[in-house]
């Protein structure tokens, strides 16, 4: 068997499965489990708070060890952030590297936005508990939500603009090129200079930037001169230009780089907008335990450990972008699978997040 049926096979083999899986209910026992995990855990962070308020040695690690495990297991359950590092891994051509940094950027910034809202709360509003946890799950978690689904549209979107100019690509190259305007003009202009050269006395043409003096055949037996100095250079698009010293536009580096850097914006608002609740217990009770720095730690820990499934989530939909994109030969599989990608993980993160944002409301 080649690689590229292998590849193939194992990408469909990991869809059939996922696709099994959710059918027979089974993200729904994963959810259940992880919000009985999290309970466990969530009671065992009040004993830990406890023991560090009593000074006991070691009780600070246990604290951070039992923050991180709840971030895993609140992870594991239904949440926006898999989901949008998810669905924008498998529609973009994202390096892995590059996605695992946005994954653990986005958690630990859920966390700040918390240790934020907390601290705003109740320093400048004197806001209570409830009444953060619920601004956090009644006004931020919608727009969230909200937010995470205009991302899929967009992603969405951008699939079906790449499907119709793959389309016209492929009528482009049946129907054959056609010479452009610009190239249409070109051949106009070496065709006007080497008649002018040859009329001029040189045949075969001169080369442009020439200069001659010339007799012409007139009466009153006057000479004059021509002189031709055609701009012509060549340089990449970033460049300084040597004739007219401008950047006649950006490189494909640079326009690659603002691109990562608007989705990067996008992707960590999209997921840092809605804090996690067991962060704003945790930095609420340090608050009024007087253990504020042990809070704040605690709630980046929970940070990194939901970091764990969201980067193994990033993972994931990279090997099964790349993977889709190995097994898929030729040039109309090359031309029609990252739209199609992008339209189906657009579709996906859509459909989630709107469900989400129903049950929210």
């Amino acid at each position: 068997m080649s690689s590229r049926a292998l590849i193939a096979l194992i990408v469909f083999g990991s869809v059939v499965l996922l696709a099994a899986f959710w059918s027979t209910g089974g993200f729904d026992a994963l959810a259940r489990w992880a919000a009985e995990g999290q309970r466990a855990f969530q009671n065992a962070m009040a004993g830990g708070l406890r023991a560090i308020k009593a000074g006991d040695p070691g009780a600070v690690a246990t604290l951070l060890g039992l923050c991180f495990a709840y971030g895993f297991f609140h992870a594991i359950g239904p949440g926006h952030g898999k989901v949008l590092i998810g669905g924008y891994g498998l529609g973009r051509r994202v390096p892995a590297g590059r996605l695992v940094g946005l994954a653990l950027v986005s958690s630990l910034a859920q966390a700040a936005t918390a240790v934020v809202l907390v601290y705003l709360g109740v320093l400048v509003f004197n806001w209570s508990r409830g009444r953060m946890t619920a601004i956090a799950d009644k006004a931020l978690e919608p727009v969230s939500y909200a937010a995470i689904a205009l991302i899929g549209l967009w992603l969405l979107w951008r699939g079906v603009r790449g499907l119709l100019r793959g389309r016209a690509a492929a009528m482009r190259s049946v129907l054959g090129a056609q010479p452009s305007e610009a190239a249409a003009l070109a051949g106009l202009d070496q065709g006007y200079a080497r008649l002018h050269a040859e009329a001029a006395g040189h045949p075969g043409g001169g080369s442009p930037g020439h200069s001659h003096s010339h007799a012409q055949g007139h009466g009153d037996g006057h000479e004059h001169e021509h002189g031709h100095g055609h701009h012509a250079h060549a340089h990449g698009s970033g460049d300084v230009c040597d004739a007219c010293g401008h950047v006649h536009g950006p490189t494909m580096e640079q326009a690659a780089e603002v691109r990562s850097l608007r989705d990067a914006a996008l992707l960590v608002g999209g997921i840092a907008i809605r804090p996690c609740t067991g962060a704003l217990f945790v930095l609420i009770l340090t608050w009024r335990m007087g253990i504020e720095a042990a809070g704040i730690a605690a709630a980046f820990a929970m940070g990194l450990g939901t970091a764990t499934v969201t980067i193994a989530v990033a993972l994931a939909s990279v090997f099964l972008r790349e993977g889709t994109t190995f097994a898929l030969t030729g040039e109309r599989g090359a031309r029609v699978v990252g739209p199609v990608l992008e339209v189906t993980a657009g579709t996906l993160v859509v459909l989630i997040a709107g469900q989400l944002l129903v049950r929210a409301l």
